[in-house]
């Protein structure tokens, strides 16, 4: 997952409303979003390679996403998959708080993440990047591939135009969807410079990637009302561009309980 922009508590009629790009080569395997015959409850896509997932939730009322932090300068090697992170607080029964409280004192086993967890005690944020974890309050949020809000271009477009958005009382996932469809890159000089290089930089800056080998492989919309009834769609992409849609709605606890 490699770009996030949610809004938590900022609709009238939406408690969460989430959209999320997940960039990836293609070729690593990967089944798109689903239920998970052997893990009742959980919904989620799946990494073949390693076994976990950038964003699911589950039925008993959790949600949880990853990024990666981007750091080209970093040699780390021999570190367990983001994805574990994911799918274990999915499947645990530990608050969100006390979970990413846990898991600063451990995060070092881990390459560099962003990580977001939510159920009925809130939404929290922790990276082990130089920031302790947080308990995010009402807001509308980015998050790509450095710390919470960093000032990316293409997370500053995403983030307003949620925004923009939010001013409308009828939402569809096809057209919250539409804002990471996003294929403009801005200027040079306003590009972060995370060691992989200018025309790397370049390459990912936008929304929506299509490389040659990598790419946006799927857009994700959470929405979750006030009374807990929650739509989960999903959009993948392959190397020739959309292929099949997932479309789940069902009811869970509210992340954050009940306003």
């Amino acid at each position: 997952m490699c770009l996030i922009a949610f809004a938590y508590r900022r609709h009238p009629r939406y408690n969460l409303i989430l959209v999320a790009n997940r960039d990836e080569f293609y070729r690593r395997p990967a089944s798109a979003l689903s239920a998970w015959d052997e893990e009742p409850g959980l919904l989620a896509g799946r990494d073949l390679e390693q076994g976990g997932t950038w964003l699911g939730l589950h039925r008993s009322g959790r949600l949880a996403a990853v990024t990666n932090y981007r750091d080209g300068r970093s040699q780390e090697t021999g570190l367990r998959s983001r994805g574990y992170l994911t799918r274990d607080y999915l499947l645990g029964q530990e608050p969100a708080s006390a979970c990413a409280a846990a898991l600063a004192a451990k995060s070092n086993r881990f390459a560099g993440f962003n990580l977001l967890l939510g159920d009925a005690s809130g939404l929290c944020y922790l990276s082990n990047r130089g920031r302790a974890a947080q308990q995010l309050g009402p807001g509308v949020y980015g998050l790509s591939n450095a710390l919470l809000d960093s000032p990316w271009p293409k997370l500053l477009r995403a983030r307003q135009a949620l925004t923009q958005l939010l001013t409308s009382q009828d939402l569809e996932a096809s057209e919250l969807a539409a804002i990471l469809a996003d294929r403009q890159r801005p200027g040079d000089d306003l590009l972060p410079d995370t060691g992989i290089g200018l025309e790397k930089e370049r390459a990912l800056s936008s929304c929506f990637i299509q490389l040659p080998e990598y790419g946006t492989r799927a857009t994700s919309v959470i929405m979750q009302d006030h009374e807990g009834n929650t739509r989960f769609y999903e959009q993948s992409f392959d190397a020739e561009g959309p292929t099949d849609i997932r479309d789940y709605r069902f009811r869970m606890p509210v992340i954050g309980g009940q306003a």
